[in-house]
C-alpha cells in the first residue's frame, strides 16, 4: 500500500520548499508533491492513479496543485495525471516530444517552472523512452546546487531505465540506448555531487536492472556506485543496457498507450460486487477469469478449476498484468477483507473490468465441490520421485539465470509464459520453478488454466534446489 518515506522541508529566510516522495513498493513505483509554502503552490511528479493522498496531503499543507508531470509515458501503470486534472484543474506536461489525445504543456530543456520562489526546471534525458525528462528543483530560482533532481526512468539508484520498453517507429533499442549514454554521461552526471536523486523506480521493477532498494541517493553518489556510470565507451554501455533486463509484461504495451489516451478517471469509493456461490458458477460459465489471490500454499490445498493464483502479498498487479488479459472479466478470489485492495492494484494497471469477488470463500468452495481441484508443490527431495520424461520449467528472468540454472531446464520468463504456453509439451509432465516459489504457482496455475493438466511446482524453488544440487550456468 501506498508510503510516504520522505518529506523535505527547507527553511532559509522564511521560505520554505515541500518536497514530499511517495513509495509504493508492490509497483516499486516512487512519485512527488513540491510545494512553495510561501505562495502555496504544487506540482506533483509521476503520480500513480489513485490520487487522494497528493490531494490529502496537499489540502493539509494549504497547497493548490497547479499542475502534474510525467516524466516520460509509464508503461508499468497507468498515471494520474487525468484524475488529479479533474480534481484541481491542473495542466499536464510531458516532454516535448510526447503527442497525446488530451490537452498538455510541453515541456523543453532549459524551461523553468516557477511556484514562487521554488524552481523547477526541465531536463531533456532521452534514452527509456525519446521524450524522458528530469526535473531539477532549486529551492530558490538560481540557486547553484540544486536540491534535487527527479530523474523518472533515465537515472536509477545503480541503474538506469532501459531502452527497450516502448521502442519508436523508425528506431530501435540500440538508438535509445546510445541516447541514454548521453543523458546519463553528459547530463546527468554533470550536475553538482550534492544533487539528491529521485527516481521513479526501485529494485524489483522491471523498467531496469541493478536497481537499489534504496529510495534515494545523491548524483556523487551514483557517480562513484552505479555500474553504468563509471568510465567506459558508448559500445561498452550499450552493450551493458541491453543485456539480462528482466522480460516485460505484455501489459506495458497497453499502459504506454492508456497514458496519452483520454480514458475515463478512477472512481473512489465503488465498492466491489459479492458472487454468491451460485453467481460464482455461472460467471464461470460465462468466461469469467478467476483471479485467485490467496497463498499459493492456501491455493494448493483446494481452488476452483481454471483459476490463476497470484497471491496478494507479492508483486501481485504487475504480475496479474503478465498472467491475464486487460480485456478480460475477472473475479476475485481471496480474503474478504483484502478483496477491495486487489481491486485498487489492478486498477493501477489499467485493469477496471473486475466484476466482483467470491464471497466467503470458505463456504463458496464448500458449495462448489464439483469444481475444486488441487495443485501439487514437491520439495527438493521429492524430486527423485518424479517422472523421468518430466520437463522442468524455469520462469525467472534472464538475468537470474545467467546466475546458474537446473541442468536440462526449458526457459520461459513468467512474463511470457502466458502467449508461449503451447511450447510447452502437453504430453509431459511439468515441474515449473522461479526463484523461491511464488512465481512457479503463478505459473503452475496459467498452464493448468491454459489446459496443460499435469503440471506442479517446486517449493522453495532455484534457491532451494541450488543449496543441495550443482549449478550449471546458462
Amino acid at each position: 500500500m501506498p508510503k510516504v518515506v520522505n518529506t523535505l522541508t527547507f527553511h532559509r529566510m522564511e521560505k520554505r520548499m515541500i518536497l514530499t516522495q511517495y513509495y509504493l513498493s508492490c509497483l516499486s513505483h516512487g512519485s512527488y508533491l513540491i510545494g512553495d509554502e510561501k505562495t502555496g503552490q504544487a506540482i506533483v511528479v509521476d503520480p500513480r492513479r489513485d490520487v487522494s493522498e497528493y490531494l490529502a496531503d496537499a489540502k493539509a499543507k494549504n497547497l493548490d496543485i497547479v499542475g502534474v508531470i510525467n516524466t516520460h509515458v509509464h508503461a508499468d501503470f497507468v498515471a494520474g495525471h487525468l484524475e488529479l486534472a479533474e480534481a484541481t484543474g491542473a495542466w499536464i506536461g510531458y516532454g516535448a516530444k510526447a503527442q497525446a489525445e488530451f490537452e498538455i504543456r510541453s515541456l523543453h530543456q532549459g524551461d523553468h517552472i516557477s511556484l514562487g520562489d521554488v524552481d523547477l526546471e526541465i531536463l531533456e534525458t532521452p534514452g527509456h523512452t525519446w521524450e524522458s525528462i528530469s526535473v531539477l528543483v532549486r529551492e530558490h530560482s538560481g540557486d547553484e546546487i540544486p536540491a534535487a533532481v527527479l530523474t523518472g526512468d533515465s537515472m536509477f539508484i545503480g541503474g538506469v531505465g532501459r531502452p527497450d520498453l516502448v521502442v519508436s517507429q523508425g528506431s530501435s533499442a540500440d538508438d535509445l540506448a546510445r541516447a541514454m549514454f548521453h543523458t546519463i554521461h553528459k547530463v546527468l552526471l554533470q550536475l553538482p555531487d550534492e544533487t539528491v536523486l529521485y527516481p521513479a523506480h526501485g529494485a524489483g521493477s522491471s523498467c531496469g536492472k541493478n536497481l537499489s532498494d534504496d529510495l534515494d541517493s545523491t548524483i556523487g553518489a551514483q557517480r562513484r556506485t552505479n555500474m553504468f556510470a563509471q568510465p567506459m565507451s558508448e559500445n561498452e554501455f550499450v552493450g551493458m543496457i541491453t543485456t539480462g533486463q528482466p522480460a516485460a509484461p505484455e501489459y506495458f504495451a497497453v499502459d504506454a498507450a492508456l497514458n496519452l489516451k483520454k480514458r475515463p478517471t478512477l472512481k473512489s469509493g465503488e465498492e466491489l460486487v459479492p458472487f454468491s456461490p451460485v453467481e460464482t458458477r455461472g460467471s464461470i460459465d460465462g468466461g469469467v477469469m478467476l483471479l485467485d489471490t490467496r497463498s499459493p500454499d492456501e491455493f494448493a490445498k483446494g481452488h476452483l478449476r481454471g483459476s490463476i493464483n497470484i497471491g496478494i502479498d507479492g508483486r501481485f498487479a504487475e504480475t496479474a498484468g503478465m498472467a491475464v488479459h486487460e480485456d478480460d472479466e475477472l473475479l476475485i478470489v481471496g480474503a474478504t477483507d483484502r478483496v477491495e485492495e486487489a481491486g485498487l492494484r489492478l486498477s493501477r494497471i489499467g485493469f477496471d473490468r473486475v466484476v466482483g469477488f467470491v464471497e466467503n470463500i470458505d463456504n463458496a468452495l464448500a458449495e462448489l465441490a464439483d469444481l475444486i481441484e488441487t495443485g501439487t508443490r514437491v520439495s527438493v527431495d521429492q524430486l527423485p520421485g518424479l517422472d523421468e520424461g518430466t520437463v522442468i520449467l524455469d520462469v525467472r528472468n534472464p538475468g537470474e539465470r545467467e546466475d546458474g540454472s537446473v541442468p536440462g531446464s526449458m526457459h520461459i520468463p513468467l512474463a511470457e509464459l502466458s502467449r508461449r504456453h503451447d511450447e510447452v509439451p502437453a504430453d509431459k509432465p511439468v515441474l515449473v520453478h522461479c526463484a523461491s516459489g511464488w512465481r512457479s504457482s503463478v505459473g503452475a496455475s496459467l498452464l493448468r488454466s491454459k489446459g496443460h493438466r499435469d503440471v506442479t511446482d517446486l517449493l522453495g524453488g532455484y534457491n532451494e534446489w541450488a543449496e543441495h544440487m550443482e549449478p550449471s550456468k546458462a
